[in-house]
């Protein structure tokens, strides 16, 4: 089974964020992202960004960060943000109601894959397969949603700040 489409929409009157996710052979599954998860998932997300063999492999600080900006915006601009959610009836194998996602694990699969496992106390979860499209989706899609809540939360990935064309607050000062 192959995952179609991601939905996160944060809904007020449960003070959580929604997570809709649905496969290419018309299953959905849901789960209850809370504040206190989501705590837990950020420093994961940006733990596997920063993961990349790319990344890894440079040594200075600042090329990693800004490379990690590049990867982000390159993935980004391979994603869809524009198609709807598909509402259409599909099966559903963890049941109607969302699952609360009280624990959190990051694996890699056999051929390296990250994998992220979004899991209640008990019984079954999910565990996504993460390319890099898919991460730097999810962390978006997570900052979108985050923005919308009253969390007093900022959700950053690491890289490097770039200045407008102009700005010279922004520009690096010299003290000799």
């Amino acid at each position: 089974m192959r995952l179609h489409q991601l939905k996160l929409d944060f809904i007020p009157e449960q003070d959580r964020l929604l997570l809709r996710v649905s496969t290419d052979n018309q299953l959905e599954m849901r789960l209850w992202l809370t504040r206190r998860a989501l705590r837990l998932l950020w420093p994961l997300l940006v733990q596997m960004v920063r993961s990349s063999p790319e990344v890894v492999l440079q040594t200075n600080p600042q090329a990693r960060d800004a490379l990690v900006g590049m990867q982000h915006q390159q993935a980004l601009s391979q994603a869809n943000f524009a198609a709807p959610f598909e509402e259409a009836p599909r099966a559903m194998p963890l049941g109607a109601e969302p699952v609360l996602v009280v624990r959190i694990r990051t694996d890699k699969d056999a051929r390296g894959n990250l994998v992220l496992g979004l899991l209640p106390q008990q019984g079954q979860g999910i565990h996504l397969t993460l390319d890099n499209t898919l991460l730097h989706s999810l962390c978006k899609l997570l900052q979108n949603a985050v923005a919308k809540t009253d969390w007093d939360i900022v959700l950053e990935l690491p890289t490097m700040l770039v200045r407008a064309e102009g700005d010279e607050a922004a520009a690096p000062k010299t003290v000799n």
